[in-house]
């Protein structure tokens, strides 16, 4: 019975060009470059599979010397030849752009991505690669596209975004002045990557938005406080003059003794020591006048009063009593519902009850959105950290 022909091309090679080759690749596999150096050199393709194998030594033995622009040369040689495998070109023709990016040839990079789109290849390590070639060819606003589609399919593939992701789309967003987005991608950042630093950073970059009101900025130092990010001279003094600014005296003279207790401000330091003996004598003022300014409320015609109270509560960290006022505040009107329901819900969550707190913060537009979002962040952790530890409830130091 005659043998059965194997299936599939019979790949020539000469024997003694497939001695020389495999002792080049058997050189480069053990990493001694001056003799793979050599056997390649001496290497003499007589076919066009030949010229394949001879190009993709030379690429191996670039690898192994680091040399980027051998890689992409050898990379060109092989193409040249009709021996590369279907399966592979796609790919190829990927690490072609790449390696054409990295040498700084950003036209080619462009044109060997859309050669290896046409193939098949689209891969989301392609979109970033994009991306950087547009930053790099100094158009960021036809980069940020690219980084945004990127970041969509990385969180429709279930997988994680890197940090560094996150810090490019937020740095092109902040460039393009959309805060909006600014906010939105810290507050993604920030479920994954939660520590007090990352917090601060987040905090401090998205304060800067400008047109940003004191009311908003007050409660965003009031998150950093409540995560123990609070870092520097700045963080506490620039927290007191906002709790000063919204008449929150109570307040402003506790931030200063916390940061004096924390060795970020000193007693001398002149804007905090001028602020405090400001605020002392009139945070013993509005302590004692909040009993008669909450009867008061109780009878007013619409929520401003109970709306007052209730911020005065909470700037006191008197959680359950701010609760009941932003609650009489909303159900009397005439106040602006976004800021009561965003205290409102910081106030449930710091008083424990979490579910409660989220589903006020829930009801929040327009300017507070972005502050109602960063508290649901902060929410969704303490949430996390209850679930873990259900003996361990929220609590206003949290």
């Amino acid at each position: 019975m005659a043998k059965k022909a194997p299936a599939g091309p019979v790949v020539q090679m000469s024997e003694s060009f497939r001695t020389a080759a495999q002792a080049a690749d058997a050189a480069i596999k053990a990493g001694d470059a001056a003799s793979a150096q050599a056997r390649i050199a001496g290497l003499m393709p007589s076919s066009d599979f030949e010229a394949y194998v001879a190009a993709g030594l030379r690429f191996e033995m670039a690898v192994l010397k680091r040399d980027f622009q051998a890689q992409r040369v050898a990379l060109t040689d092989m193409f040249k030849t009709s021996s590369v495998p279907k399966k592979d070109a796609p790919r190829l023709r990927y690490v072609a752009g790449y390696l054409s990016y990295v040498v700084g040839n950003y036209d080619d990079a462009l044109a060997q991505l859309d050669y290896a789109k046409t193939l098949g290849y689209d891969g989301i390590d392609a979109t970033m690669l994009r991306a950087d070639i547009y930053l790099r060819k100094n158009k960021p606003k036809d980069a940020r596209p690219y980084v945004q589609e990127a970041l969509a399919r990385q969180r429709a593939s279930g997988q994680p975004i890197p940090a560094a992701w996150y810090d490019r789309a937020i740095s092109m967003a902040y460039a393009a002045g959309d805060w909006q987005e600014v906010g939105s991608l810290y507050r993604e950042r920030l479920t994954k990557y939660e520590s007090a630093g990352e917090w601060r950073s987040g905090l401090v970059n998205y304060l800067t938005a400008p047109g940003m009101e004191s009311q908003v900025q007050l409660d965003l130092y009031r998150l950093q406080a409540a995560n123990g990010a609070m870092a520097s001279e700045r963080d506490y003094q620039a927290y007191a003059q906002f709790a000063e600014k919204a008449g929150n005296y109570a307040e402003a003279k506790a931030i200063i003794e916390a940061g004096r207790a924390a060795g970020k401000l000193t007693a001398t330091q002149a804007t905090t020591a001028s602020l405090m003996k400001s605020v002392t004598p009139k945070a013993a003022k509005q302590i004692a006048a909040l009993p008669a300014a909450a009867k008061k409320a109780a009878s007013a015609k619409d929520g401003t009063a109970a709306l007052a109270v209730a911020d005065d509560y909470f700037s006191l960290s008197q959680f359950p009593q701010a609760v009941e006022q932003y609650r009489l505040a909303l159900s009397k009107g005439g106040i602006d519902q976004n800021r009561a329901n965003t205290r409102l819900g910081i106030a449930l969550a710091r008083s424990g009850d979490l579910a409660g707190g989220k589903a006020a913060l829930a009801q929040v537009n327009g300017n507070w959105a972005n502050v109602a979002g960063f508290w649901s962040v902060w929410i969704d952790q303490q949430s996390r950290k209850v679930a873990q530890n259900p003996a361990a409830a929220a609590s206003p130091a949290s």
